[in-house]
């Protein structure tokens, strides 16, 4: 339990607004429910939201000390009320979850205070009581692969240290075989090949360049695809990264004249279309493990596979 005595300089605030201020980590609606179930109180006794605060006033919070943390980054999961998540596997050890387009995964991308993949997921698990930050001397749950921001599709959760280590490694090796659904403009011939070239990185201006030979700087990539079907002049095309660089299958498919539908950084535009984002979704993840796994090694022949994938049935509705 915490007390907050007002002074001059808070009284006539409502009790809602000072709160937001005194404890930022607490969300509005919880401090809400809080309030209604009296773990917030006003001079010992029931209180409003829309109460207003008088000099001498003295709350008393009967909440979790973390929300009385300063606001950092590794606590912004406090800020999440609800979270939103769209679970596709889960046991002891991972999660996996099917990450919309638009949502960051780390705060680094842009993404604001406590909206963030690993923000919800961190509060989906804290709320399940699946993990005390105060009981670990560490370790907090961690992404193992990332997703950019405007791209879709599943990305793993360690929620162990062992998890972590493990799936680290594995993604390291290339033991997991992940494959992504996209649309491209035209029809790539043949309908079933390999992309290969070399790509670098231009970090001043946030995008990759990709060539057919070796320039200083770069390194290969090699990108299988098929074609799944063709209508009004794009492709539904599924591929398969035999390297992992940035922007892989974005780059090389505009390098090869085919652009991804609604990426406006790698091609154009297309006007008859109403997409203003790659339409790209890692869709698939099968583990193939060829060395010892550890704590994961019941994950090793096992595939798994979102539900739905939006452009797919804007664009191909009669693909299955």
């Amino acid at each position: 339990m915490k007390e907050f005595t007002i002074g001059k300089n808070d009284a006539g605030q409502r009790l809602d607004r000072y709160l937001a201020k005194a404890v930022p980590l607490l969300p509005a609606s919880l401090a809400q429910k809080y309030i209604r179930i009296k773990r917030i109180k006003r001079n010992g006794g029931r209180c409003q939201r829309d109460d207003r605060l008088e000099i001498g006033d003295v709350l008393q919070l009967y909440i979790n000390d973390e929300f009385f943390d300063v606001p950092r980054e590794d606590n912004a999961y406090l800020t999440v009320a609800a979270p939103k998540l769209n679970i596709v596997y889960e046991d002891d050890q991972i999660i996996l979850v099917d990450k919309r387009p638009g949502l960051a995964v780390h705060p680094h991308d842009g993404a604001e205070y406590g909206r963030t993949l690993i923000d919800h997921i961190q509060a989906y698990l804290y709320q399940k009581r699946e993990w005390n930050p105060r009981g670990e001397n560490s370790f907090a749950p961690a992404l193992c692969n990332r997703i950019d921001r405007n791209t879709g599709g599943i990305v793993i959760a360690a929620k162990t240290a062992e998890a972590l280590r493990v799936m680290n490694q594995k993604i390291k090796d290339r033991e997991l075989d992940k494959r992504y659904l996209a649309i491209v403009e035209g029809t790539p011939k043949p309908q079933k090949g390999t992309l290969k070239g070399y790509l670098f990185k231009d970090a001043k201006k946030n995008r990759v360049f990709v060539t057919d030979t070796p320039q200083t700087g770069s390194k290969s990539c090699e990108t299988r695809y098929e074609v799944l079907a063709s209508r009004q002049g794009l492709s539904l095309v599924e591929c398969e990264l035999i390297t992992g660089r940035t922007h892989q299958i974005r780059a090389q498919f505009a390098h090869a004249g085919h652009p991804l539908l609604g990426d406006g950084k790698y091609g154009k535009l297309d006007k008859r279309f109403d997409r203003t984002y790659q339409a790209l979704y890692s869709y698939k993840l099968t583990f193939h493990f060829t060395t010892d796994a550890g704590a994961l090694a019941y994950l090793d022949g096992k595939s798994f596979q979102v539900q739905k994938v939006d452009f797919v049935e804007e664009y191909f509705p009669e693909y299955r």
